[in-house]
């Protein structure tokens, strides 16, 4: 299924947003983003005079290194391109990530740290989207480990509820997703009894 065909138009702006997943030689793991805006016309910046079609007006960087209990054991961020001369200033703040834990609450914590005045709009933006390549990250590696050590891969602990649940319409409790993952927490109608 496709997006339905679009009015007549005329592209603007373009983001780019890359984000890619690593397993380190050394045991820990890196996610990796790379953020690019540009226009398709010249506009004029007070810091920078032209910025010309094509060019950057915001390219920014980050590496997430995180051990396997998903804890943050450092954070890299730099600024190539921004719309003003200040604002690579914020990158080196956002080392202050480090020891926080990805999972629930992840996003509000890291603006605790780094929100406001003392970071960068665009970098955190990109914390959430690193957040789920963490975990999709994780799974693979996990789900891999597994496999090798010839263990049954199983989608949850049968004692504890999937944080997953309740997140998108898949993992709605009444889902045919959950019903057959998790039919300990599903909700929805029971199934048919099969015809005598």
């Amino acid at each position: 299924m496709s997006l339905s065909p679009p009015a007549p138009r005329e592209a603007l702006h373009r983001r780019t947003l890359e984000m890619v997943g690593y397993q380190r030689a050394d045991g820990l793991f890196d996610v990796e983003a790379h953020l690019v805006d540009v226009k398709t016309y010249p506009f004029t910046n007070t810091d920078r005079g032209t910025v010309e079609p094509g060019v950057p007006l915001h390219e920014m960087l980050a590496r997430m290194t995180l051990d396997d209990s998903m804890t943050i054991v450092s954070f890299e961020a730099a600024t190539e391109f921004a719309p003003y001369s200040i604002c690579p200033q914020a990158a080196p703040n956002f080392s202050r990530l480090a020891g926080l834990r990805i999972g629930p609450g992840f996003v509000r914590a890291a603006n605790e740290r780094i929100g406001g005045i003392h970071g960068c709009t665009h970098i955190r933006e990109m914390l959430g989207q690193m957040g789920t390549v963490a975990f999709q990250t994780m799974y693979a590696v996990r789900h891999r480990n597994q496999a090798e050590r010839g263990n049954a891969i199983t989608t949850a602990e049968p004692a504890r509820k999937p944080a997953v649940l309740g997140t998108c319409l898949a993992y709605a409790t009444d889902s045919p997703v959950v019903q057959r993952m998790w039919p300990e927490h599903y909700t929805g109608p029971a199934a048919p009894e099969p015809p005598p």
